[in-house]
């Protein structure tokens, strides 16, 4: 994919707010990297058209929730383009049925037999990865290449946006970007990561879900609805 393909892929809506990012040499570097490894065989997922789903899913004036991952599952199959999410069909990462869990625990629905969390994305919920490509088999194998500056941008500009929105940051990784939220204006909603070797020490019984709406509603915005439609049998 050329650079210019990258840009143009990104939603119409977002690319005034991420002018700056789009323009840098560190974005066309990282654009050049994936090409040169695409080129080689290398097998990069998601797919490139769904690279900026979560984009095209929730435009920015519509934002209300951001989850911030860190990068795609890198199992053929599973990156869709949101974070923590998979297509319908697939089964279940044990992060995604340990949110299920806290889910159920939280506000009382029923845990979502299917791990699409497109229903989500479509009310307001950026399901927002710090890294948007990995390569199959390789976790964590894009990071520093440079989507980092690009995804602090996102969040920078939606902090800078009036709208009061709820930022979820599970684990350290996502934790470290709180720098980049106005805390004042915004709601920060931390704790430990819901994979099974951290879920114990702090998401479960974090109650992200309700605490969301609450902040949501008391600002005179629309609680989101987080109940997930039921589309195919239990994958768990």
């Amino acid at each position: 994919m050329t650079t210019a393909n990258t840009a143009l892929s990104l939603p119409a809506a977002w690319q005034p707010l991420l002018q700056g990012a789009l323009a840098t040499a560190e974005w066309a570097q990282l654009q050049q990297r994936l090409d040169a490894r695409a080129k080689a065989g290398a097998v990069i997922l998601p797919p490139p058209q769904q690279r900026f789903a979560a984009f095209a899913a929730c435009p920015p004036d519509q934002v209300k929730v951001v989850v911030v991952g860190q990068d795609p599952y890198h199992a053929r199959g599973q990156a869709h383009g949101l974070s923590f999410s998979v297509p319908s069909g697939v089964k279940i990462p044990p992060s995604l049925r340990n949110i299920f869990t806290e889910l159920q625990d939280d506000t009382g629905l029923p845990r979502p037999d299917s791990g699409d969390l497109t229903a989500w994305a479509a009310q307001g919920v950026l399901l927002l990865n710090a890294v948007l490509t990995v390569e199959q088999g390789a976790a964590n194998s894009h990071q520093g290449w440079g989507w980092e500056p690009f995804t602090d941008a996102v969040l920078a500009a939606l902090s800078g946006d009036p709208q009061p929105k709820v930022f979820i940051l599970w684990g350290s990784y996502a934790a470290a970007k709180a720098a980049l939220i106005d805390s004042q204006r915004h709601a920060l909603i931390i704790s430990s990561h819901p994979s099974p070797l951290s879920a114990r020490r702090g998401f479960f019984g974090s109650k992200p879900f309700s605490r969301a709406n609450q902040f949501l509603l008391e600002r005179g915005r629309e609680a989101i609805d987080w109940q997930l439609p039921a589309t195919q049998v239990s994958l768990f």
